[in-house]
């Protein structure tokens, strides 16, 4: 099998190892090493799903796209004169996210640059492989029904693996979809061959990368169906129900109201399981909850929010959108003074040396286990509590509300204290859209959707709905000192601004000359509070 390498920006996406030699040469194994479909699944075992790791702190950049957790109005840096805390100068690497900079690698002095197409570099890679897998399965003879089936399983995961790819980098690079303008929007560059090709690479648009999204996800359904669809050994491989979540997440972005509901369907109709938070509080991001459908991937999302590194809270917002009745708000987050966490640990102890049995160590919702270990990705994680809002907001923008509430109100009887006057839902027309909304917000929060959801509503055909985000960000004395911020700035993201769509990553236009970016400008602070008093810019 020949083991190709391809060329888009500044990075390598490789199979194997690097070489010193011309990044167009060719690097091989024997071709006989590709006999069967089992070799082409340990590939994609191996070099194609994100690996179930710990990732460390963000500056480590060892996992992919944590960043997106600081975009939204769900965080915000925790800088309250002398109350902030940040170790090993870590809030440095997040301040070009956290006030959605033109350059997101950027230091707040904009002396240093860090590297900002990690996340973009390690997406292409995952496509290569699957790409190359798609192809090399041709070769695979099919001559027995094991044959057969081996193939469909491996075709269908590496379809679901690239359209899943795919969705993730359209919805960070790309304007969020627009019937009407999607076809001239620009998103990401699409490349489904393993050939080598020297050229610059430029943006297909969102219509182009959106149809390869669903044809890939709709191959990967018929595929794995025909492989047997629901029926495998571990939740970190994709089956025919992973499949129908994710497409059911796209036809709702694509405001495609009845294809996301009917999916959405699927996955009740499959995988429709809720824990109840009445009868069971343990911890929630786990390979045993019975929501869980699929997840890969690492997180260090614990290690962004948790006791020890206080720097990044969630927001005081986030926290109060749940009612007192609501068990999520007890269960799933802490708070210390003005910090709202999501992992607990005990008092004068580092998450390494929590022990797992720990009440407060495990029943929250996003937190690790075993010290920096994660179960569960707090970005790449499918269960089916995202299924009924998919159905319960399709259903109400194709007025359908009475399905629409029946949807809403079955997630919320398990979420909310038994008996509860305000579990049941029984709003109608814009409001009932704006408690599903807000429903998705509380139930979804720190998974890695409130962005993607912010950007869409914006657009959303039914109902457009614009927020404006405020964030802060402090100033210390050192890199290694944040104990005691000098001044707090706040950087504001106005409604109809081009950073709700992220820039494309400098060392990728740097390659590729006249690729086009998104009109992002760098972001001045609007004041800045050295203790309580608010101060203009100067």
């Amino acid at each position: 099998m020949k083991l190709r390498r391809y060329y888009i920006g500044i990075f390598a996406m490789l199979l194997g190892l690097s070489s010193c030699s011309s990044f167009l040469e060719d690097y091989s194994q024997d071709k006989d090493y590709v006999r069967s479909w089992n070799d082409l699944n340990e590939l994609l075992l191996g070099d194609c799903y994100m690996p179930v790791n710990s990732s460390g702190y963000f500056k480590d950049n060892n996992n992919v796209g944590t960043f997106i957790h600081l975009l939204s109005d769900e965080a915000d840096s925790f800088n309250e004169a002398g109350g902030g805390y940040m170790g090993y100068g870590v809030i440095h690497y997040e301040f070009g996210y956290l006030t959605w900079q033109l350059r997101v690698g950027a230091k707040e002095d904009f002396t240093t640059f860090y590297s900002e197409n990690t996340t973009w570099t390690r997406m292409y890679k995952y496509i290569n492989v699957a790409n190359n897998v798609l192809e090399s399965s041709k070769t695979i003879p099919q001559s027995t029904d094991d044959e057969i089936a081996g193939w469909n399983y491996v075709n269908g995961q590496a379809h679901f693996l690239r359209g899943w790819y795919y969705f993730w980098l359209t919805n960070m690079y790309g304007q969020p979809y627009q019937k009407a303008t999607a076809e001239t929007d620009l998103a990401v560059p699409l490349k489904t061959s393993k050939e080598v090709e020297d050229i610059k690479f430029s943006r297909n648009t969102v219509q182009e990368c959106y149809d390869q999204i669903v044809s890939d996800l709709l191959d990967a359904e018929k595929e794995i169906t025909a492989a047997g669809g629901i029926n495998r050994k571990s939740t970190y491989r994709a089956d025919s129900v992973s499949v129908q979540l994710l497409l059911s997440r796209v036809y709702l972005y694509m405001q495609n109201w009845e294809k996301a509901a009917e999916y959405a369907q699927k996955v009740i109709k499959n995988h429709g399981s809720l824990r109840d938070l009445n009868s069971d509080n343990s911890y929630f991001n786990a390979i045993n909850n019975k929501e869980t459908i699929f997840t890969m991937g690492g997180d260090d999302l614990p290690t962004t929010l948790n006791n020890g590194y206080q720097s990044i809270s969630l927001t005081r917002d986030l926290y109060n959108a749940y009612s007192a009745n609501d068990l999520r708000k007890k269960q799933w987050y802490w708070t210390n003074g003005n910090f709202v966490g999501v992992t607990k640990v005990d008092k004068d102890k580092s998450s390494y040396n929590a022990k797992e049995n720990a009440a407060d160590w495990y029943n929250l919702k996003i937190t690790e286990t075993r010290g920096t270990q994660r179960e569960v990705s707090s970005l790449f994680w499918l269960r089916a509590g995202e299924a009924y809002l998919n159905l319960a907001e399709a259903e109400a923008y194709m007025g359908h509300e009475d399905e629409a509430r029946k949807a809403l109100n079955t997630l919320r009887e398990n979420r909310y204290i038994t008996g509860a006057k305000d579990a049941d839902v029984t709003s109608t027309g814009t409001q009932l859209i704006s408690n599903i909304r807000n429903e998705r917000r509380r139930e979804l929060a720190c998974e890695g959707h409130r962005w993607f959801d912010l950007r869409r509503y914006r657009v959303c055909e039914v109902q457009p709905e614009k927020i404006s985000i405020t964030h802060h960000f402090g100033f210390y004395k050192s890199d290694t000192d944040a104990s005691d911020p000098l001044a707090i700035r706040t950087y504001v993201l106005p409604e109809d601004d081009p950073s709700w769509t992220m820039p494309i990553p400098n060392e990728v236009l740097t390659f590729n000359v006249g690729m086009q970016n998104n009109g992002n400008q760098k972001r001045e602070y609007e004041g800045y509070v050295p203790g309580n008093e608010s101060q203009t810019q100067k």
